[in-house]
């Protein structure tokens, strides 16, 4: 007797599993019960059946989008008249003063919820966070991010992130943007303690996140490295982002970005950093034999010059490369459909026309993630056994007229376009193109009177 699903999509265009043998299952179905893919079938398969069945005739059915490096908050100041067109660290010291003087659970919350609410419209049903702005006085922002991503439903990957490097030492951030490190090893221990839940199928996971090269010490990376060894979670940072990072490491430290990487133990196939734009050819070997993931943040490196990573020599090189938003104050838009977009062109423009095919950019931006995160076989995969979390894409209308051949193609090379139904644990967080939450309009009117107060402070 077959067992009852609690989810079922049926009769799909296209089933792209991105699974090991990136298997297409034209007219194929997938099967959900009890947050994980109970069954995965072409035509000829007959699959069971479900309290919930989705139609999914013409349309493209893929792994749930991961975003592996964001800053949740920042959209309080997104599209911020002074503070755009800016290159990074002058971007950068235009804002910590408003972020530091202003952020709170209340602000966190809302941003958090928002930022997510806006990825999952994109096809995305796993986010990280890199959130490292921590004063004393701003309460427990951590905590506030995750219960946005509990009562939105989607799944979390929070970072706590951290600056000990003020002005006056040296850094960036000014002094009351950074805590001191013991402190900050406390804290970490302690949210990971908390919060993290290293099961098959977990819906939160934390990781430690010093923030860059120019914000934090060589030391507490280093001991940073220990306790994550120590705790078993994954590490992640910035890593050289552009030519500022490589020449403040190069001043400061007498080495390159990687070499530090290397230097204070992080070098593993523990840690993933965000941008890695700036790799020599050797660096970039390095990396892949070590098996460190990359977070590649298209529309960031754009919006602030920092250049065209070396996706596809980075991925040659044995590294597990994810799609990130990053903050949406330099990225603004945190879409992942679009940031795979961005990863296929400039992919193209860097290392020729047949380098970056829309199926890479799909890995990209599920499987690839799923590495940097080490949940390979559980995450951007359809396979039975994974999580359940599914992008169903309706390819219609004039933007899909002629897309006949290639629906996966057709998916990157054609819109703008967002997912129609979105699935998070074997639950519609979209449907039919809509957020299936209550909250929306109150939350998006509070995120406005939060976003004002920010942007006219003092």
């Amino acid at each position: 007797m077959t067992v009852k699903a609690d989810l079922l999509i049926y009769n799909a265009g296209l089933v792209a599993t991105v699974d090991e043998q990136r298997r297409e299952l034209a007219n194929g179905w997938v099967a959900c019960t009890d947050g994980l893919i109970s069954g995965v079938g072409a035509s000829n398969e007959t699959p069971p059946d479900a309290t919930v069945r989705i139609d999914a005739t013409d349309q493209l059915v893929t792994p749930g989008l991961i975003n592996a490096h964001h800053h949740l908050f920042q959209n309080l100041t997104r599209a911020w008249t002074p503070m755009t067109n800016k290159p990074l660290f002058g971007w950068l010291q235009a804002l910590y003063p408003t972020w530091t003087a202003n952020i709170d659970e209340e602000s966190e919350y809302l941003a958090a919820w928002v930022g997510l609410a806006e990825l999952a419209l994109s096809g995305c049903t796993t986010s990280t966070d890199h959130h490292y702005l921590h004063p004393r006085r701003a309460g427990d922002l951590l905590a506030a991010e995750i219960k946005a991503a509990l009562d939105l439903g989607m799944r979390f990957h929070p970072t706590y992130g951290s600056m000990s490097l003020s002005e006056k030492d040296g850094g960036l951030p000014p002094d009351d943007a950074v805590l001191p490190e013991d402190e900050i090893l406390a804290n970490s221990k302690s949210h990971v303690e908390r919060w993290h839940d290293p099961r098959h199928g977990s819906m939160i996971q934390i990781a430690l996140a010093p923030c860059s090269p120019f914000t934090v010490t060589p030391d507490l990376m280093a001991r940073t490295a220990e306790l994550a060894e120590q705790l078993d979670v994954r590490l992640h940072t910035h890593l050289a982002e552009n030519s500022e990072d490589d020449e403040f490491a190069l001043a400061t430290f007498g080495m390159r970005p990687v070499d530090l990487l290397e230097d204070v133990g992080w070098m593993t196939e523990r840690t993933w950093g965000a941008h890695v734009v700036m790799p020599n050819p050797d660096e970039v070997v390095r990396l892949g034999a070590a098996g460190v993931g990359v977070a590649h943040c298209p529309s960031s490196n754009m919006i602030l010059s920092s250049g065209i990573a070396p996706v596809v020599d980075l991925r040659h090189a044995g590294c597990h490369v994810g799609l990130g938003c990053d903050g949406s104050s330099s990225a603004d838009s945190a879409s992942l459909w679009q940031e795979a977009r961005l990863a296929m062109l400039s992919g193209k423009l860097k290392s020729g026309a047949d380098a970056m095919t829309a199926r890479t950019a799909l890995e990209v931006a599920t499987r690839g993630g799923a590495g940097c995160l080490g949940r390979i076989g559980e995450l951007g995969e359809i396979s039975v056994g994974a999580v359940a979390d599914l992008a169903v894409w309706k390819l219609d209308g004039p933007v899909f007229a002629g897309v006949v051949d290639d629906l996966v193609e057709g998916w990157l090379r054609t819109g703008p376009h967002q997912a129609w139904h979105t699935i998070v644990n074997g639950v519609l967080v979209v449907e039919d193109g809509e957020l299936q939450t209550r909250e929306l309009e109150s939350n998006l009117a509070a995120h406005a009177l939060a976003s004002r107060r920010f942007q006219t402070a003092d």
